[in-house]
């Protein structure tokens, strides 16, 4: 049974049709039979008792230069879609919060993916703390002090703000580094929010693992490997994607994770694994799956929609 989908992403226009996870999505649905409706994060609103949206049906293809057509504007009732699909990238902040408020009053009648509830309330570098055992040395603090002090016992660290994305502000601090408190001040200039420290992993310069869960389920993983001269590995940055198996260690942290994942609605999470370490699970708008495809063949789109259907009794 065709499946009415609403996509809630950054403009389409821009993305890079050969890495773009959401883009990769909307062509797995097409294919499937269901309909396609595209809307902006500012276009979603409340009114009345209803979620509504002001946006476009979509159609995809993969060709550069010309990989969507919109239909007519035109504004609809959420709640009369069957899927959501949350794409839009962090920054996670209020705007993304009470996004997720409002998809709540639809979910699961329409069914929301990732649930809202849980996106909200399962950020990146949060929900890992969970799993301590599985985590390396970390602190989350706004106070200098005991982030001198947490150096001072590890070491190299790296310094990040808690609610980032994508690599940006990511500094690894070496252990006779005295930029601490420059980069202090210069993070609790711009927000409120906690800073994030780490014990440095040296296994980085191999490569930052992303393992791709399904329903709580490990499907793939790929490596991400950081440029020369680089610690971030982030795609977005310059890291470098290669083709990775999964090894016990991260079959054996995906096994931990995975039931917590399932019962939360998380359907598409990725992780990020260094070494034998968990460093976060993403569940905001998770990447990798082109490049899963292209290494191995796994065409994990389909196992998400695969998911996706049964939940919605497909």
């Amino acid at each position: 049974m065709p499946l009415s989908v609403a996509i809630q992403m950054d403009p389409i226009a821009s993305v890079n049709i050969d890495a773009d996870s959401t883009f990769r999505l909307a062509l797995e649905a097409q294919a499937r039979g269901h309909s396609l409706f595209y809307y902006h994060v500012p276009d979603l609103f409340w009114e009345g008792g209803k979620v509504l949206a002001s946006g476009w049906p979509l159609e995809v293809r993969r060709e550069h230069g010309n990989h969507f057509s919109l239909g007519a504007r035109e504004t609809r009732d959420l709640g009369e879609c069957d899927v959501v699909l949350l794409r839009q990238d962090p920054p996670f902040d209020m705007s993304y919060v009470t996004n997720t408020h409002l998809l709540e009053k639809i979910h699961p009648r329409t069914l929301v993916v990732n649930d809202p509830f849980w996106v909200r309330n399962s950020p990146e570098k949060l929900l890992v703390l969970d799993f301590i055992d599985l985590m390396p040395p970390t602190m989350i603090a706004r106070d200098l002090v005991a982030l001198r002090e947490f150096k001072a016992r590890h070491g190299d660290i790296i310094l990040k703000p808690l609610y980032g994305n994508g690599g940006a502000g990511v500094f690894k601090l070496g252990h006779s580094d005295t930029n601490l408190s420059a980069l202090f001040e210069l993070f609790t200039g711009i927000n409120r929010e906690p800073l994030i420290a780490q014990k440095f992993l040296p296994a980085v310069e191999r490569g930052d693992k992303r393992v791709i869960l399904v329903d709580g389920e490990a499907v793939g993983a790929i490596n991400r490997v950081p440029q020369k001269g680089e610690t971030r590995s982030n795609m977005h940055v310059g890291g470098r994607p290669e083709k990775v198996e999964l090894n016990e260690r991260d079959r054996e942290i995906a096994a931990r994770i995975g039931p917590l994942l399932r019962e939360r609605g998380l359907i598409f999470v990725g992780i990020d694994v260094i070494g034998d370490w968990l460093t976060e699970i993403n569940v905001t708008s998770p990447t990798g799956i082109q490049e899963l495809e292209r290494f191995d063949g796994t065409n994990v789109a389909a196992l998400i929609w695969a998911a996706i259907e049964r939940r919605r009794g497909v």
